[in-house]
């Protein structure tokens, strides 16, 4: 049985079987050559079109590595513990040494 329909997923939903890519670009060559969009591909750039040569760029030699930069921020306050009683110093205490074990 396919549990996805529990959490929404779809059993036609994914990517394409490599026999569906493949019958597809078959049906593209047949409508028009290949060779003719590398052309227009190319007639693009030579007149200066940035996204097509970023396009080409991008499928010629891959992307860039990406940096992502983070910064975690401590979000620990202090606490003040001059509030709380002896008992409950000592079932703070008590818990703490339950977490640390």
């Amino acid at each position: 049985m396919d549990k996805r329909k529990n959490n929404g997923g779809h059993s036609n939903g994914g990517r394409k079987s490599k026999a569906e890519e493949f019958k597809l670009i078959e049906q593209l060559d047949k409508l028009k050559d290949p060779i003719w969009a590398i052309k227009k591909m190319f007639e693009h750039i030579e007149n200066g079109s940035e996204k097509m040569l970023e396009k080409y760029l991008a499928y010629r030699f891959g992307m860039p590595k990406q940096i992502i930069e983070q910064e975690i921020k401590d979000v620990t306050k202090e606490k003040d513990y001059s509030k709380l009683s002896e008992e409950d110093l000592k079932i703070l205490s008590d818990i703490e040494d339950k977490l640390n074990e």
